[in-house]
């Protein structure tokens, strides 16, 4: 089941719980507890990812410069300051898939990436 028809049930059971009886109130209750766990489940890694990657855009982008580089260089420029975890990998989704008005992304064999 898709996450958008989840979150719709539950608004519609949310909104709705009035109208039920006392044995139904139960369950629609119950119901609406588990969606909304179902719902919110991998929010807390998702919160964790991001603030991983807030603690390292100065890094990234503070050893951009005007001079377009590949993500392998950079990385060899930042690798011992980077935190536990936070690997090639992760630095290259950072260049292409965050802060995208800082970052311009040079098309080639390899991509190269410069400061905005």
């Amino acid at each position: 089941m898709k996450k958008t028809t989840m979150q719709f049930i539950a608004t519609y059971l949310t909104e709705n719980v009035q109208y039920a009886d006392e044995n139904e109130k139960t369950a629609l209750e119950t119901a609406i507890s588990e969606l909304t766990t179902e719902l919110n489940k991998g929010a807390e890694q998702k919160q964790k990812n991001a603030d991983a990657y807030e603690s390292i855009h100065d890094l990234i982008v503070g050893n951009l410069s005007d001079a377009p580089c590949t993500c392998a260089e950079l990385y060899e420029a930042i690798k011992d300051e980077l935190p536990d975890g936070m690997g090639k990998g992760k630095v290259q989704y950072a260049l292409t898939h965050l802060w995208q008005d800082e970052i311009v992304k040079i098309e080639g064999k390899p991509n190269t990436y410069r400061r905005a």
